[in-house]
């Protein structure tokens, strides 16, 4: 892929929206929203910090049990690359207040007919 197609800066502001956007929903426990920004498909995959999930039943019903207590973190090392117009990965670190655990989370986004899309997602903490 040539250069001039890698961070468009229209695209990236798309994405950074989108990716934002999500992570209010993350912490506000939006659970609406969260289900909206991934994509509707039993291929879809979220490696949790304690779950694999396949497909968007089973996330949807993760976030639908999970406490919605203790959801605020900081973000740190965010990075956000676009390829092209309809594809995009975000990754990023975390920190929770009294913790000393780093998270991580990377999410890969598509554009779809409805707009942006997460189709694979992991998080993890370090150990």
């Amino acid at each position: 892929m040539k250069s001039e197609h890698i961070d468009r800066p229209a695209i990236l502001a798309e994405v950074n929206a989108a990716f934002y956007r999500y992570e209010k929903a993350l912490i506000t426990n939006d659970t609406v929203v969260l289900d909206e920004l991934f994509w509707h498909d039993p291929r879809t995959v979220r490696y949790g910090a304690s779950e694999n999930l396949y497909g968007i039943e089973e996330i949807r019903e993760f976030r639908a049990s999970r406490p919605s207590q203790g959801l605020d973190r900081a973000l740190q090392n965010t990075v956000i690359t676009t390829f092209g117009d309809d594809m995009a990965v975000a990754s990023t670190e975390f920190t929770r207040e009294g913790s000393d655990k780093i998270g991580r989370q990377m999410q890969t986004w598509v554009k779809m007919p409805s707009g942006w899309r997460i189709v694979a997602a992991q998080v993890s903490l370090m150990v």
